[in-house]
């Protein structure tokens, strides 16, 4: 199970890749710069800024206030199937 990435130090890493792309030839070596310094993976420190682009719209893509919607959404409909297949199992 992966370990849990606390919301600020993501903030943090989006931050500063964006503050300081222009000094790098690029987004993947301002990304590996940021996540070097903060001691994370540069694939998380990638996906991160790419998820806060598709937040400000700047990308298309699911938000992620629609993939939390979406989680819910799924866990509300595991437990329906569970009730219903404890109520078919009942009669």
């Amino acid at each position: 199970m992966p370990k849990k990435i606390d919301e600020e130090l993501k903030a943090r890493a989006v931050r500063l890749v964006t503050e300081h792309r222009g000094e790098y030839q690029n987004l993947t070596a301002a990304s590996f710069a940021v996540a070097k310094q903060l001691g994370v993976s540069r694939e998380s420190v990638r996906r991160w800024v790419a998820q806060a682009d598709v937040d400000a719209g700047g990308r298309p893509g699911v938000t992620s206030d629609e993939l939390e919607e979406i989680k819910r959404l799924k866990a509300e409909n595991r437990r329906l199937r569970e009730d219903v297949a404890i109520l078919k199992a009942a009669t």
